[in-house]
């Protein structure tokens, strides 16, 4: 794949549904990408893919560098980040992070954006997830379990999409957006963030989307994959 295009594994609906038994080589998701997000093997915990390297961030708090060759994703989307726009900005909240990324892409309503974001960060609230306890827990049942975190006076790197609209389901409609600190020892999924002063921003335009489902699982292929947006939305808003 070229850079700055979005390559997906399976969709956000089938772990809605409880579709996180199986999965694909997360070495099979590195060749289309270096940057990105997504879960492990029965939603146990978060993923971020950065600079090539894929850390778990586990319910407990630990994070943990993946060995790609030996673990399994149920869902992940990443992309060979390459910045089309930089910038320094003050970043007061989450609401106005996506007011200044909208700003940088005035045209892109309709495309994806792959984003990153570097240095201090004031207070990040980061939640992340147990893994289920059940086969086919959905992801709804699964995160009412999650536990939250607060970083104070951090140093980290934020990796991210923004999806538009129209592939709710098929991924997570708007801002999603995964945390870890510099010496890769605690994140999570982003609930909330202020940074210290500017940080640096970097992002790219992409238009360019490749989805691959699995194959031969009983799960997703019996799972009925109804639009389940207000669910989608309570977990990953």
């Amino acid at each position: 794949m070229a850079d700055n295009e979005v390559y997906q594994y399976s969709i956000i609906s089938a772990l809605v549904d409880g579709v996180a038994s199986h999965g694909t080589p997360i070495s099979r998701v590195l060749e289309h990408g270096n940057h990105g997000l997504g879960t492990f093997r029965n939603m146990n915990g978060e993923m971020i893919v950065l600079d090539g390297e894929v850390y778990q961030m586990k319910g407990d708090g630990s994070v943990l560098r993946i060995d790609p060759e030996e673990t399994v994703t149920p869902f992940a989307t990443v992309t060979r980040f390459q910045p089309e726009v930089t910038s320094k900005d003050t970043i007061s909240s989450k609401k106005a992070f996506e007011d200044i990324l909208t700003g940088l892409f005035p045209k892109a309503r309709n495309h994806f954006l792959a984003v990153r974001l570097d240095g201090v960060f004031r207070k990040i609230v980061v939640r992340t997830a147990g893994g289920q306890i059940r086969p086919r827990e959905g992801m709804v049942d699964v995160c009412s379990r999650q536990t939250t975190h607060t970083f104070e006076n951090v140093t980290g790197t934020i990796v991210g999409f923004r999806c538009p609209q129209y592939v709710m389901g098929v991924n997570v409609a708007g801002d999603h957006f995964h945390f870890i600190t510099d010496d890769r020892q605690r994140g999570g999924h982003i609930l909330e963030l202020q940074s210290e002063g500017e940080v640096e921003v970097a992002a790219a335009q992409m238009s360019t989307f490749y989805m691959e489902l699995p194959t031969e699982d009983d799960e997703f292929n019996e799972a009925e994959l109804r639009l389940q947006a207000q669910s989608i939305k309570s977990v990953e808003g």
